[in-house]
């Protein structure tokens, strides 16, 4: 067997300079376009349900995108070509999304936003594998990790600096401040010309010498999924009783989309069950259902994170313009202050995040991958739980230090837990479904989120963040349950007599 080699400093940051241009896209749309949202009418009840394009586009491109990029090959590569398709497409939705006249242009801009953020990001997680050897791994998702932050400080940052200059940050009724037009715009040739620079500086090795490369990592086993269809079946039966439920007692529109999801899912689980095809569909579920160990009890963890995450993403603005700043007009200059403070915030936890990541790889060495995320996203709950009793913005500052130390181990630390458990001939379909568990907790998040703040907090957006710094801890608290690499070795260098 063959060993790939290693790259230099320059080459690793090549292959990875593209982040910096996807994560400034990102940032600009978390950071922003709930604003963009209620400036157009939008209720704080309703945000749920319009960011539900972000994560659903996630769902179904992300695992597709990894199952295609897996079997491409042209002049580009096999994964670059995704990589700038999906940048192309992004910059168009980035110039659009300011000048959106409606509401429901503004929701349709952000799904074309995130499909095409999913398009070019999926292939970067798979193109470190595809490239490093294993121990240059760590290293490089680090790189990515740096880019992150940089694209999200600079992105989160860019309206109130703007502001700072002279630019207007309020606007008529129905406009958008050029605050936040400017950024977007900015935004999208920061993003293209990055992702341009990884796809001219770097190249990709062919099929044939990647799979000469493979290292000791067992295929994934068949699937055996001729019993699915019960799984599925129950899951059909408890998404028609919810239908049922809120067709009878009225219940809140945002629950059928939950009764959705849990349909969907036990057709598609049956469909597997009888299916004999080999189209790519079928594919990608048999493959779901034969992941690795390490990734099913992983499952648990991404989702209690990706849920906080959600509801900080969709409801810090809201909430911080209700609370620090009392302001629920979304055309005052209090609101709009409130706001560009939320990029000042958001930049904030992003710095914060490069930072900790220098630190979290001697956390690691010292206590273990499991317990330092325990106390990583611990830190991170009780920053967004302290955000209902801070009243003084700038102490909010203080509140982001534990939000940007979990986000940075978020980005690393179950990417480590999960390394090296994936064959190189799908590397790229299992970081696609690996993301299911990223976005199943943002979509479940969207169909109840506003559900429960309506019901039990009298539509208070500051609760969502309390129930966030909640969900933090649990993440912690399941990753317990995940095995290090190291204990998974063990036992197997015991039985070769090593």
């Amino acid at each position: 067997m063959n060993r790939k080699p290693s790259l230099s400093f320059w080459q690793i940051w090549n292959m990875c300079f593209g982040f910096l241009g996807i994560q400034f896209g990102f940032a600009l749309q978390n950071a922003n376009v709930s604003r963009i949202f209620q400036t157009l009418g939008a209720g704080v009840s309703e945000i749920p349900a319009l960011w539900i394009a972000a994560p659903l586009t996630g769902l179904i491109v992300q695992p597709l995108i990894g199952h295609w990029s897996d079997r491409t090959w042209s002049r580009l590569g096999r994964r670059r070509p995704y990589f700038l398709v999906g940048a192309a497409l992004a910059t168009l939705a980035l110039f659009a999304m300011p000048e959106a006249p409606l509401l429901w242009i503004a929701a349709g801009l952000l799904w074309i936003m995130d499909a095409s953020f999913n398009v070019a990001m999926e292939p970067f997680r798979a193109f470190v594998g595809d490239q490093l050897p294993t121990q240059q791994r760590a290293k490089g998702y680090a790189m990515q990790s740096f880019f992150i932050g940089i694209g999200a400080v600079v992105a989160s940052l860019l309206p109130y600096l703007l502001a700072r200059t002279g630019v207007p940050n309020t606007a008529p009724d129905g406009a958008v401040p050029d605050t936040v037009k400017y950024a977007f715009w900015f935004g999208g040739a920061v993003l293209l010309g990055s992702v341009l620079w990884t796809v001219l500086t770097t190249r990709e090795y062919p099929p044939g010498t990647l799979l000469a490369f493979e290292d000791d990592v067992e295929d994934a086993p068949s699937a055996n999924v001729s019993r699915v269809w019960r799984f599925g079946s129950v899951l059909i039966a408890i998404g028609a009783l919810l239908f049922a439920l809120i067709l009878r007692f009225g219940l809140a529109r945002d629950l059928y989309l939950l009764a959705g999801m849990l349909v969907v899912a036990g057709l598609l689980s049956v469909w597997l069950s009888f299916s004999r095809g080999h189209g790519t569909l079928r594919q990608v579920m048999a493959d779901l259902y034969a992941m690795p160990e390490a990734m099913r009890r992983l499952a648990w963890v991404q989702f209690f994170s990706w849920f906080a995450l959600f509801a900080m993403w969709i409801y810090t603005t809201p909430a911080v313009t209700a609370v620090q700043f009392g302001a629920t007009d979304t055309h005052s200059a209090a609101y709009n202050a409130g706001a560009n403070w939320v990029g000042v915030l958001f930049a904030a936890y992003n710095g914060f995040a490069a930072l900790a990541a220098i630190v979290i790889p001697w956390m690691a060495r010292t206590w273990g991958l499991r317990v330092s995320h325990l106390i990583n996203v611990s830190l991170g709950g009780a920053g967004l739980i302290s955000i209902a009793v801070i009243r003084d913005p700038h102490w909010l500052l203080l509140s982001m230090v534990g939000v940007g130390v979990a986000w940075a181990s978020i980005l690393s630390l179950p990417y480590a837990l999960l390394s090296d458990n994936l064959p190189a001939a799908k590397m790229g379909v299992y970081m696609g479904i690996f993301n299911f568990f990223i976005v199943i907790p943002q979509l479940l998040a969207a169909s109840v989120l506003g559900v429960l703040l309506k019901w039990f907090f009298h539509g208070q957006p500051i609760y969502a963040l309390v129930l966030g710094g909640a969900s933090l801890v649990m993440a912690g608290l399941c990753v317990l349950r995940v095995r290090e690499p190291g204990a998974a070795a063990a036992p197997r260098a015991a039985e070769t007599g090593a």
